[in-house]
């Protein structure tokens, strides 16, 4: 795929989090929450999976993969659809790491602001015991999906 529009970088690179789909041995699609460590405008996304979980094992077998994230608040939202690899901590660029490092100092960062403005949210910081991370998930970009509905098709429907 070629470049990818700003606008859907800068849309990805606000989310605290994504939604990771990828398919079983069984067929069926696994969902879960990940930390977006980079998006480029050419098509390359990293994912942080601190667990060799099911993630792990579906994109030993399976390298097909999608990654979506919505904005309640604007009703927009986007799934990114492509092939992945997994590559070992030892084989991550040093910019990676350090793009993981200010990510989490990011989110315990918005976590201890929101504490301090005596917000709801969890009271402990879970991102501060998260594990190192022993490899990244790299998608390469095969299609976006536009997720937000077309004015036309919901105007229609709530005039009906």
């Amino acid at each position: 795929m070629g470049k990818i529009p700003e606008e859907i970088v800068r849309f990805f690179k606000k989310r605290n989090f994504v939604i990771v789909s990828t398919i079983g041995s069984n067929g069926i699609p696994h969902s879960s929450c990940k930390g977006l460590v980079k998006i480029t405008g050419y098509g390359k996304l990293y994912i942080m999976d601190l667990y060799k979980g099911n993630t792990h094992r579906n994109l030993k077998k399976n390298s097909r993969m999608s990654i979506t994230a919505v904005d309640e608040d604007s009703f927009t939202g986007y799934c990114l659809k492509g092939s992945a690899k997994i590559v070992k901590r030892d084989k991550l660029s040093p910019s990676i790491l350090r793009a993981w490092r200010k990510m989490l100092v990011r989110r315990i960062s918005q976590r201890l602001i929101k504490s301090i403005h005596g917000e709801k949210g969890h009271p402990a910081h879970p991102e501060a015991a998260l594990p190192r991370p022993e490899y990244l998930i790299v998608m390469e970009l095969r299609k976006i999906v536009d997720l937000a509905p077309h004015p036309e098709t919901y105007r229609k429907k709530i005039n009906e």
